[in-house]
């Protein structure tokens, strides 16, 4: 396990976000090549894609403050640092200058920190949030830019699939996203003092969080592969047949959306539910009622003609 990769200004960046970091610039990349392949200007692709990775960041961000069940701790953290909970060892709690609190055996936070919820880079971005602020934003930029928005949202598609497995296997890399026990093949387990030896270890299932989790899914790399063969999928057989342009994007949409309700049913990790179901698996709900919606419409219309709006 790499929880960190590289340091930015002293402090540590997320393997999560150094590798998001890279899928962004090879999706960016991958846009730009297409566009000018198809006679459009890849300027217009390279900026959508630094302005999404702004817009994906604040969105991924927002909703993990927000849905992950730990906004109260970021909260607290700026008006009672002796209300933070954090659920770790003993050990780990003296390492992150918190105080324990042998009653509750709980870490207490110390110091107030107004600006935790926009630490970013220590972890802690939601995808889902990400990707519905940085579509929202790339509508608004390719139509502010005059650039044929199905078309636009076809070139990205591809990309943010092939973005996301790179997101992925950095959350595998730092740990995060891990799955629930299992046994079977492929089950690997995470070292001592990872979020899955101490999510075992809160739940009763270690009897120390000192002791490497017990054998859990991969989740991690199961959604790294499915990204990459919806990628695949999409490059090499939606793309070359579509009968509409924004079909590449549905298509992504849709696709995704079913891998990564069926995935959240495998993990264990802490992500926010309401009546047993996901904020991700809601989220995913709401994908697949959005696409089975505007489907025919897209296909029988095309996308109104925002390129030319004023």
């Amino acid at each position: 396990m790499f929880p960190t990769v590289v340091e930015l200004f002293g402090e540590p960046v997320s393997s999560y976000f150094t590798l998001l970091l890279v899928g962004f610039a090879l999706a960016t990349w991958l846009a730009a090549r297409r566009a000018e392949a198809m006679g459009y200007d890849r300027e217009i692709m390279i900026d959508l894609g630094l302005y999404s990775l702004i817009w994906g960041v604040i969105g991924g961000r927002v909703l993990h403050v927000l849905a992950d069940g730990h906004l109260s701790n970021y909260v607290y953290s700026c008006i009672d640092p002796s209300k933070v909970v954090w659920q770790t060892t003993e050990p780990i709690c003296a390492s992150i200058h918190g105080r324990w609190d042998a009653v509750a055996s709980v870490c207490r936070g110390t110091e107030r920190n107004c600006f935790a919820a926009l630490e970013f880079w220590q972890g802690g971005l939601a995808y889902y949030g990400g990707l519905i602020a940085a579509l929202a934003f790339g509508i608004y930029f390719m139509r502010k830019e005059r650039f044929p928005i199905g078309k636009g949202l076809d070139l990205v598609g591809c990309g943010i699939a092939l973005g996301l497995c790179f997101g992925r296997i950095g959350c595998f890399l730092g740990g995060c996203c891990f799955g629930s026990p299992h046994e079977g093949h492929f089950a690997i387990s995470f070292p001592a003092g990872s979020p899955a030896s101490e999510e075992q270890w809160r739940a009763g299932l270690l009897a120390s969080s000192d002791l490497p989790s017990l054998s859990v899914y991969p989740t991690q790399l199961y959604e790294a592969v499915g990204c990459l063969l919806i990628a695949g999928a999409l490059y090499f057989f939606v793309e070359p047949r579509k009968k509409f342009d924004g079909q590449v994007m549905l298509a992504f949409l849709s696709s995704y959306a079913v891998l990564r309700f069926a995935l959240e049913y495998l993990r264990a990790d802490e992500r926010g539910a309401l009546l047993g179901i996901s904020t991700s698996q809601w989220i995913s709900l709401a994908a697949l009622a959005l696409v089975a919606v505007v489907w025919k419409p897209i296909r029988t219309r095309g996308f109104p003609d925002l390129a030319t709006a004023r």
